[in-house]
């Protein structure tokens, strides 16, 4: 059976950790700024960690076991 190939866009938005985790930035973040609080676009800012529901999928994509 041949390799899966990464799907890139999957490559583009996620990034995996030494630990396994599934890191992905903040959404939001991008436009409509000006009605958003302070609080709320700090709060975008950084990573967080993927729901577990979606890491099958994810790590699938990313071709990882």
């Amino acid at each position: 059976m041949p390799k899966i190939k990464t799907h890139s866009g999957a490559a583009k938005r996620f990034t995996i950790t030494k630990t396994g985790k599934i890191k992905r930035e903040n959404a939001f973040a991008n436009h409509l700024l000006e009605h958003k609080t302070q609080d709320q676009k700090r709060g975008y800012r950084g990573t967080t960690e993927v729901a577990k529901a979606d890491k099958k999928n994810i790590k699938r994509m990313l071709g990882v076991g």
